[in-house]
C-alpha cells in the first residue's frame, strides 16, 4: 500500500507540479487514496441507504439533527473568522493574491482551509439524515455532485494552492453555511417554523456566492500575481457548472412553489363554494318544508 501511495503521489506530482510543504504531514493530506475510498463509501451509502430503509419507518433525528446544525453553525463561524482576520492582518489583495507574501497570515489560513476541507467529509451527514428521514427527494443530483466533489477538489487545494488566492472561496462559503446551518437548526424546532420566512433566500444566497467567486477567480486571471493561473481556471469552470445546478434547482422549486399556491387557492375555492352550494341547499329544503 505504501508503494502504491508513493507511486500515485509521484504521478501526481509530475502532472500537477510539488505539493506545498507546508502541509505535509497533515491528516488526511498526504495521500489522496483515504479521500477517494470515502467519497465512494458515501456513494455506495447514497446508493444503498434508500434501499436499506424503502420498508422501514422513517427516523426522526430531531435532536441529532439540532446538535449536528449547531455544530456545523459554528464551525463555519469559526473558519469565516479565521480566513476574514488572516486575510485583514495579512494585507491580502482581492485581486490576486500568491502563496508565499504573507508568511503568518498564509499559516493561519491554511489552518482554517485544512478545517474548510475536512468540514466537506462531515457535511456528507447531510446526506444520511436524508436517507434516515426518507427525505429522498432532497437527494437530486445537484446535491450529491456538491458533496462529493468539493471534498475531493479541496484535496487537491489545500495540497497545492493552501494559501493565497484560495481563500476567497472557502471565506464566503463559510459565510453562507453559517446562514444555512442556523437555518436548518432552527427548523429542526417546530416553534421556529413559523418564524423562518429567510428560506426563500437561500438559494439566491448561493447564486451570489458562485458569482462573487465567479468575478474574484477572474481577476487573477487578468491582474496575474503569481498565483497558478490553471487553478483558477479550474475554478472559474467548477463555479459554472454550480451555477447552472442550481439556478435550474432554483427556477424548479420556484415553479413548485407556484403551482402549491395554485393548488392550494384552487382547493380553498372548491371547499368555499361546496360549503355555499351545501347551505343554500339546506336553506332551500328548510323553506319547502311543509309545516306541522
Amino acid at each position: 500500500m505504501a508503494t502504491f501511495n508513493e507511486n500515485f503521489n509521484s504521478h501526481l506530482e509530475f502532472w500537477i507540479g510539488p505539493k506545498d510543504p507546508r502541509v505535509r504531514g497533515w491528516l488526511l493530506l498526504d495521500n489522496y487514496l483515504p479521500t477517494f475510498a470515502l467519497t465512494v463509501l458515501y456513494l455506495l451509502i447514497v446508493w444503498v441507504g434508500p434501499k436499506y430503509m424503502k420498508n422501514r419507518p422513517p427516523f426522526s433525528c430531531r435532536g441529532l439533527l439540532l446538535i449536528y446544525n449547531v455544530g456545523l453553525t459554528l464551525l463555519s463561524l469559526y473558519m469565516f473568522w479565521e480566513l476574514a482576520s488572516a486575510a485583514w492582518h495579512g494585507s491580502y489583495n482581492l485581486y490576486c493574491q500568491n502563496t508565499h507574501s504573507a508568511p503568518e497570515a498564509d499559516i493561519k489560513v491554511m489552518k482554517a482551509l485544512w478545517w474548510y476541507y475536512f468540514s466537506k467529509l462531515i457535511e456528507f451527514m447531510d446526506t444520511f439524515f436524508f436517507i434516515l428521514r426518507k427525505n429522498n427527494h432532497q437527494i437530486t443530483f445537484l446535491h450529491i455532485y456538491h458533496h462529493a466533489t468539493m471534498f475531493n477538489i479541496w484535496w487537491f487545494v489545500v495540497n497545492w494552492i493552501p494559501c493565497g488566492h484560495s481563500f476567497f472561496g472557502a471565506t464566503i462559503n463559510s459565510f453562507v453555511h453559517i446562514v444555512m446551518y442556523l437555518y436548518y437548526g432552527l427548523s429542526s424546532i417546530p416553534a421556529m417554523r413559523p418564524y423562518l420566512w429567510w428560506k426563500k433566500y437561500l438559494t439566491q444566497l448561493q447564486l451570489v456566492q458562485f458569482l462573487l467567486t465567479v468575478v474574484q477567480s477572474s481577476s487573477a486571471v487578468i491582474w496575474p500575481c503569481g498565483f497558478p493561473i490553471r487553478w483558477t481556471c479550474f475554478q472559474i469552470s467548477y463555479m459554472f457548472t454550480l451555477i447552472i445546478l442550481f439556478t435550474n434547482f432554483y427556477f424548479q422549486d420556484l415553479r413548485r412553489r407556484r403551482v402549491c399556491k395554485v393548488t392550494h387557492y384552487m382547493s380553498a375555492y372548491v371547499h368555499a363554494h361546496t360549503l355555499h352550494v351545501s347551505y343554500s341547499e339546506d336553506v332551500r329544503l328548510k323553506s319547502t318544508r311543509p309545516l306541522r
